[in-house]
């Protein structure tokens, strides 16, 4: 006679321990079993987005932890990794197993982004972690500090920053070709989610292979809605940043980091509709960066929800989804997201050759953090510069949700002009989860 076979739940329900967080150690991992090559990586969020990052650092490199609060994802990733600890709850992970690995790659939601990461520094792993790289304007700033005091190799996943199309685009930007640049736009097709509505009304039976109360971590508690999970949590505040806080690392990133824009003076933002916990359907924001480096102030626009520049500074040609357009005395650069850079006006630029490489490609953006785990070299999303960048983006939603235009005091750290975006800037953490 066969054996009987064991489904996904009655598998959940061996080895699921709540309380300890511990879902399920298999007893022959032990510390030292692995070559000495290989890192040895504990991920936080295995689903979606999640599953990308577990594979791509898995190629090389040993898996030996899996954290989830969906099980169903957990299941799914223990097949593949069988040796792996199992997980619902990363404090669990953090607090009695930090010893047992080097390294961490954080996929959560973004409202979980900052407290594995910081944890992880203060124990002195290394962290990849997926943009935003952080929740809050604050959160940035907390883990820029502790990221100084560590010497420890960190990532945000703005995955096409090591792309050679974004390189090239930013070796092409710095070359000055066309000539000093004070304006950019930045779009995106965001949200493809829904936002600008209510919190839905009543409250639905929680999947029981989903842990929400860990799902929602230090959010507010709110009853569970399947308008949250696994996908539409980024249009809500309390739990995402909307389609800039998407996007907005990836698409100005380019701009930002040929230009070295570092914080920006001022924010405003429109969009509609302007809800109290959903990010608008559509926003525009603009941004006002001060003179740097001997490079003129430069006011970056950012558009989302269908809204684009305007046409005709590319000749109205059709504009891609996601893109940047730099604007400088001599022309224009335009970026289609991870693509081929285009110079306008075309019958000026029709000779143009890019200038020869300046920053180093890189090996891959996976392969860049491992081999910075390992030898100290530099990663070029590092959280010095993840942090500056997702402040930046992050600002726009603070100006959106305090409906005024706001000054931004970089070196203090606050808004000079009202104590209306204050709660925006930081966000309190619910009890329980106040955990540095």
């Amino acid at each position: 006679m066969s054996a009987p076979r064991t489904t996904r739940r009655e598998f959940l329900k061996q080895t699921l321990s709540v309380g300890a967080g511990l879902l399920f150690l298999k007893s022959g991992w032990t510390k030292g079993t692995s070559p000495n090559d290989k890192l040895n990586i504990a991920v936080i969020g295995v689903g979606g987005r999640g599953w990308d990052n577990l594979m791509g650092v898995a190629r090389t490199e040993n898996i030996v932890a899996l954290c989830d609060v969906d099980l169903n994802n957990l299941a799914r990733a223990a097949k593949v990794f069988p040796q792996a600890m199992l997980f619902a709850d990363y404090r669990a992970l953090f607090d009695r197993y930090h010893r047992l690995f080097d390294a961490v790659v954080i996929s959560t939601p973004d409202h979980h982004h900052a407290l594995p990461t910081m944890r992880a520094l203060q124990l002195g792993k290394h962290v990849y972690c997926e943009k935003p790289l952080m929740h809050s304007v604050w959160e940035c700033r907390a883990v820029r500090e502790q990221a100084r005091k560590v010497k420890v190799a960190t990532q945000m996943g703005n995955q096409a920053h090591s792309s050679d199309a974004l390189r090239t685009a930013v070796e092409v930007i710095r070359s000055g070709v066309i000539g000093p640049i004070r304006e950019v736009h930045a779009w995106s097709d965001r949200p493809i989610w829904p936002q600008g509505m209510e919190r839905p009304a009543g409250e639905k039976p929680v999947p029981p292979t989903l842990m929400w109360d860990l799902w929602l971590g230090p959010a507010p508690t709110r009853p569970y809605n399947d308008g949250y999970h696994p996908f539409a949590w980024r249009g809500w505040w309390d739990f995402g940043t909307g389609a800039l806080g998407d996007m907005g690392c990836h698409i100005i990133d380019t701009a930002y980091w040929a230009l070295e824009l570092g914080l920006p003076i001022s924010v405003e933002a429109e969009g509609e509709p302007h809800m109290p916990e959903t990010g608008p359907r559509w926003s525009i924001v603009r941004y006002e960066f001060p003179a740097r480096k001997g490079m003129p102030p430069v006011k970056l626009t950012w558009y989302d929800g269908g809204r684009k520049p305007p046409a005709e500074l590319i000749e109205n040609n059709p504009m891609v989804p996601n893109g940047v357009i730099c604007v400088g005395e001599k022309g224009v650069i335009y970026f289609p997201h991870a693509v081929q850079v285009q110079l306008f006006p075309k019958e000026r630029f029709a000779d143009f050759q890019p200038p020869a490489p300046t920053l180093p490609r890189s090996p891959g953006h996976y392969e860049e953090w491992i081999q910075a785990c390992k030898t100290g070299s530099p990663t070029y999303s590092n959280f010095e510069y993840a942090t500056t960048l997702t402040e930046a983006v992050l600002l726009g939603n603070v100006a959106f949700r305090a409906k005024q235009k706001i000054y931004w005091d970089a070196q203090a750290g606050r808004v000079t002009n009202t104590r209306a975006a204050d709660e925006f800037v930081q966000r309190p953490y619910r009890r329980g989860w106040e955990w540095w």
